[in-house]
């Protein structure tokens, strides 16, 4: 399945998915190391990716199908093994290729090459097959212990994408709304051993980061342009893909001032624009709406949650009155 940009930029800040930045999902920038894998992906009509088993062999190093499909007989018995249907994971296709033969006259190769047909057997494999097959490849080899890394972070990468898929728009709202507030407080930690101290520090800090990814605009711009009143907060009043980029924002610029050691108000607030500045460049990149251009929900932050609980106790109700 296909993962929009919002949900990428989702995937990309969440704090079980560090390690995705380093992929840079949004810019489609694989790793070096990742390629191998990447350059026989297939995707189905569908929308779910694949890879067939003989494309497979040269790229975790092994030179003949037959010891490979031994790997490939001992990742379908742990598929059977822990429950899954062997056929969802590793159906069978059958191909006809062309086996090249050369016939030799007089001890000269004088013919041309004569071709034959030949019908072999490979197998469409799913993103779990062939984690299993990495899993029971020859652990002596390092592009096995790749594979077992990018399998495993595909994987979980779409365990994600499915449940933010699944959830509605306002749902969707909630759960960014809930990941900024978490990833808000540890970059105003980051924020504060870096020297951001004074109230106006921080407010400039803030500012910074805003006027990066909205090309300019303040705190108060983006109110103002959203009609708030003055106490509402304007992360309450974004839908679910203007509340992932500035999720992602946030992420990066945590992560940044951290790993870099940045001191100094003014260097944080810099640095703080520059990721700003560069979550802007990838969305206009994907060719994404970028967050000033998305609509301004009529519903608060606060209305949906209410909602939300009112909803679960009427469930609840009903639960017990059954």
């Amino acid at each position: 399945m296909e993962i929009s940009y919002s949900e990428s930029l989702w995937l990309l800040s969440h704090r079980n998915f560090n390690i995705l930045i380093k992929l840079n999902v949004m810019s489609n920038l694989i790793a070096n190391e990742y390629q191998g894998f990447e350059q026989i992906k297939h995707v189905d009509e569908q929308g779910n990716e694949f890879w067939l088993a003989r494309e497979l062999v040269p790229v975790l190093e092994y030179t003949k199908w037959e010891n490979f499909k031994k790997v490939v007989d001992r990742a379908m018995l742990a598929c059977r093994n822990s429950g899954f249907n062997i056929a969802d994971h590793f159906p069978e296709v059958r191909k006809m290729v062309e086996m090249p033969s050369k016939q030799k006259k007089d001890g000269h190769f004088g013919f041309p090459d004569l071709r034959k047909t030949k019908m072999i057997i490979d197998y469409k494999l799913s993103r779990y097959a062939c984690y299993l097959i990495v899993q029971n490849g020859d652990p002596r080899k390092e592009i096995i212990a790749t594979g077992q890394t990018y399998f495993a972070i595909q994987t979980r990468r779409q365990e994600v994408a499915d449940y933010f898929n699944q959830l509605d728009e306002d749902n969707k709202r909630l759960v960014v709304r809930g990941d900024i507030k978490k990833w808000n407080q540890m970059l105003a930690e980051a924020a504060h051993q870096a020297g951001v101290i004074t109230d106006e520090e921080f407010a400039r800090f803030q500012n910074a980061g805003y006027m990066g990814l909205y090309g300019g605009e303040t705190v108060q711009d983006i109110h103002s342009r959203k009609k708030l009143q003055p106490k509402q907060k304007i992360l309450d009043f974004m839908n679910s893909q203007e509340l992932v980029a500035n999720l992602f924002r946030i992420s990066l610029a945590e992560e940044k001032i951290r790993n870099e050691q940045v001191q100094g108000a003014e260097n944080a607030a810099m640095t703080h624009n520059q990721v700003g500045q560069e979550v802007r460049k990838t969305i206009q990149r994907v060719g994404g709406v970028l967050p000033e251009d998305q609509p301004t929900p009529g519903e608060s932050i606060e209305d949906v949650q209410k909602e939300q609980l009112k909803k679960l106790k009427s469930q609840q109700k009903l639960m017990l009155d059954e």
